[in-house]
């Protein structure tokens, strides 16, 4: 029996049509198309292999962009303005993609726009740090997830995508024991948060927030169940932390006790700006770039001519919360312990800041095995003495 003959439309092509089931009563169909009747009949092939899968195929003219406006909307009831922002910046960064149909994006699509950006990023004319392209990719992977969440794809092209090897690694690092020092020995008015944040690891806006009353100097403990936002530059207090996790108590060290014991208590906040209120983000940073002028100055190497550029290395707010994260890994404090310290979310964020210590540190960890061999070791002899 010859195979059933589509009539050519108008324009050429080669019109099939899908039966979908009954949507409110009726009969509903899905038309594919073809330049012959064989392409027509392989697009009707696969709308019912997506059928049987159980896509919803009445879904393929969504773009990337919808289901991003989509996501961004989803996330934002559980984010920070911060969080809210940098989500904004990595889907701007795949803004080729936003006009593409979501079922008809392939890896190579996402793969040429994370390679371009890690050959030049077009703000700085710089190559990509490897991590702001992983959190790139990560974005484009949770879009194409909650689209397949309500099956409009049946795979997320996003996975397979590689983040190139030479692109370099983010500059934050911990503070070395010299540079620690810089902080402890150059009084100034930024000095006070630099501290805190490196005996305790507290975010910027866990700061800022932190009052008198949430320090307590007998018990040697600090309580983080506040934060502040910037919106447009413009600090705000919220009744909570980044995340859930971010509440906690922290035990802080006899040396920032005793730091803190000194400090004058004018305020209700702990770091107020001049009038007493919270510090605002354009204070903040100019506070900030001076304190690091003050440490060059005490510190740095000698400038030759009338060179503005600091010649120790600009450290962040971040370095600071690094440096503790390290400061609990040498100090032997276990990834749980030290995951509720910090305050995160997800015990793989910790796991891969002490992962990467162990790679640096490995020596450390033969030498823990070496001093319980050598204490075992001793225990025997001894009960064979007596």
């Amino acid at each position: 029996m010859p195979r059933k003959q589509n009539k050519r439309r108008a324009d050429g092509r080669i019109a099939v049509q899908v039966y979908l089931g009954m949507v409110d009563g009726k009969r509903k169909y899905k038309t594919v198309y073809g330049n012959t009747q064989k392409e027509a009949d392989e697009a009707a092939l696969q709308v019912k292999l997506a059928l049987r899968k159980g896509i919803d195929v009445t879904a393929e003219r969504d773009t990337f962009g919808d289901w991003a406006k989509r996501w961004i909307k989803y996330k934002e009831a559980d984010i920070s303005f911060s969080q809210l922002r940098s989500y904004e910046g990595y889907i701007k960064r795949l803004e080729n993609l936003h006009g593409l149909r979501i079922s008809d994006i392939k890896t190579y699509d996402i793969q040429e726009i994370v390679d371009a950006l890690a050959a030049e990023n077009p703000h700085t004319g710089k190559p990509t740090s490897k991590k702001t392209l992983g959190d790139i990719k990560l974005t484009a992977s949770q879009i194409f997830r909650l689209a397949i969440t309500n099956r409009v794809l049946d795979y997320n092209p996003a996975d397979a995508v590689v983040i190139p090897k030479n692109a370099p690694q983010s500059h934050r690092r911990a503070l070395t024991e010299e540079e620690q020092g810089w902080i402890l020995n150059t009084p100034h008015k930024m000095q006070l948060a630099a501290v805190i944040m490196m005996y305790t690891g507290l975010r910027r806006g866990e700061l800022l927030a932190l009052t008198w009353p949430d320090i307590n100097l007998a018990d040697r403990t600090v309580t983080v169940n506040k934060s502040v936002e910037f919106h447009d530059g413009v600090p705000h207090v919220k009744a909570s932390t980044k995340t859930n996790a971010g509440m906690r108590v922290i035990s802080i060290p006899e040396i920032l006790a005793v730091y803190l014991s000194d400090q004058p208590k004018s305020s209700l906040l702990v770091f107020p700006s001049a009038t007493g209120q919270i510090v605002s983000e354009s204070s903040w940073r100019v506070m900030w770039d001076d304190y690091l002028r003050e440490i060059d100055k005490k510190f740095g190497s000698p400038k030759v001519g009338k060179s503005s550029l600091l010649t120790i290395p600009h450290f962040t707010a971040h370095w600071l919360r690094h440096t503790y994260a390290t400061m609990l890994y040498m100090a032997g404090v276990d990834v749980l312990t030290a995951k509720d310290l910090l305050g995160h979310s997800d015990i793989k964020t910790t796991l891969g800041i002490y992962t990467h210590l162990d790679t640096k540190f490995k020596i450390r960890s033969v030498d823990k095995l070496n001093d319980y061999l050598g204490n075992a070791s001793q225990m025997q002899v001894k009960r064979f003495l007596f």
